[in-house]
């Protein structure tokens, strides 16, 4: 009896300390993220002034290099890593016909680019691609890109958006989630309702797998899409961050050729031109990348939309909020990885400031603001101490981000 119980218990620990160890392998295998995502589609050439061109990408503040138009063969790719290292830039780099075992390594390479927009039929042979790339390059992300939710059953292979991106998180086992989307701003077409609904979405399925979401946005006109105001930029960034994005992705860096693309609008044009979104994507990036650390460490936990003509106080009864006036606002609520609550207040208008009276929960003195500036926590400051209550500035589609103390 004695003998049978020993052995059960050695049993037990084995089996214990083989879960273990396939635990811990596993997570080795997959990627993690560690830096706030902000890139691009299309890099630029690898021609003689490659050297350059990613001066200029650091200088905007981007953070990751997807590559796969301007460095599309070994040696560029190779080109490409070594002015990423040390520019301090993260790069998905083309696979250019190579095999797995083939793939390039260092420290600058966070993955490989797959697939953009596959359908639901393409999700067996995308799980092959990425079992395999895994296996001979634990740690590097396999990075596939999906469709909006405008896109139509033939193109999804599914009946819902909702159960395409089940089906792929769910088939394809992939260690972050990412999609397009390009809202309409017009006065004829305002399309951010969908938008908000397509983020939805990628949330739900990120919060269920415990993986990243990333998407891309507007910044260009081609097709039937306009061409974004800086404050708009703002908007599509600020309500991708409000539904716990750890990505941020321009649509495009360098301008494509092509019939979609004849105006030649995107960050840089097609002859290597910096546009007016250059110093746009620069200042907007600087901000984010010194918000990102924080918002690494978020864990979102409610999305709430409030309208002019909407009780602020009903919609936000579950929040850390106990008082905002009347307004356009996105608030995004999260839990920071030591506990505290965080809040993103988010002016939902691109074409007016808003200046919101505010109260949390809690004493203000127990409220620290992330400051853009430095990434710094720091004080709340009331922007308007003559007036009675307390007063946040907000920019058009901006945000800002607070972090509370205590329950």
């Amino acid at each position: 009896m004695k003998m049978n119980t020993l052995r059960s218990i050695a049993f037990g620990i084995i089996v214990a300390l083989g879960s273990q160890w396939a635990n811990a392998a596993n997570q080795q295998a997959t990627f993690v993220q560690d830096v706030f995502a902000i890139g691009f589609w299309v890099d630029p050439p690898a021609d003689e002034h490659m050297d350059q061109h990613y001066t200029d990408i650091a200088a905007a503040h981007f953070t990751v290099v997807i590559g796969g138009f301007g460095a599309n063969t070994p040696d560029t790719v190779q080109r490409q890593l070594r002015l990423c290292e040390q520019y301090g830039l993260k790069a998905i780099v083309s696979r250019t016909g190579l095999s797995p075992a083939q793939l390039p390594q260092g420290p600058a390479v966070w993955g490989y680019t797959i697939r953009d927009e596959p359908s639901a039929q393409d999700f067996p042979g995308l799980r092959d691609t990425v079992a395999a790339i895994r296996q001979a390059r634990p740690g590097r992300l396999s990075y596939i890109n999906l469709f909006p939710n405008y896109a139509n059953q033939a193109q999804l292979g599914t009946e819902t958006y909702d159960e395409h991106i089940k089906r792929f998180v769910e088939e394809v086992d992939v260690d972050v989630l990412s999609m397009d989307h390009y809202p309409m701003m017009t006065p004829d077409s305002d399309t951010r309702t969908r938008y908000c609904s397509n983020l939805d979405v990628m949330r739900k399925y990120s919060l269920l797998r415990n993986i990243p979401f990333w998407d891309f946005f507007n910044t260009m006109p081609f097709g039937p899409h306009f061409d974004p105001t800086e404050a708009q930029l703002r908007w599509q960034i600020y309500t991708s961050l409000a539904y716990g994005a750890k990505g941020v992705l321009y649509f495009c860096y360098w301008t494509p050729r092509g019939g979609e693309f004849p105006k030649g609008g995107a960050i840089i044009t097609a002859e290597g031109r910096k546009t007016r979104h250059y110093e746009e994507a620069r200042r907007i990036n600087q901000d984010i990348k010194n918000l990102g650390p924080a918002l690494m460490k978020l864990t979102s936990t409610g999305v709430y939309r409030v309208t002019p003509d909407q009780d602020t106080n009903e919609i936000l009864n579950e929040t850390p909020i106990t008082r905002l006036t009347k307004g356009d606002y996105l608030v995004g609520c999260f839990e920071h990885t030591d506990g505290r609550r965080a809040v993103l207040l988010n002016n939902y208008s691109f074409a007016y400031t808003a200046w919101p009276t505010l109260e949390f929960d809690i004493p203000f003195e127990q409220i620290r603001e992330v400051c853009k500036d430095t990434g710094r926590e720091i004080p709340m400051v009331d922007d308007s101490p003559a007036m009675e209550g307390f007063q946040v500035s907000l920019n058009s589609g901006e945000g800002r981000l607070f972090l509370l103390s205590g329950n």
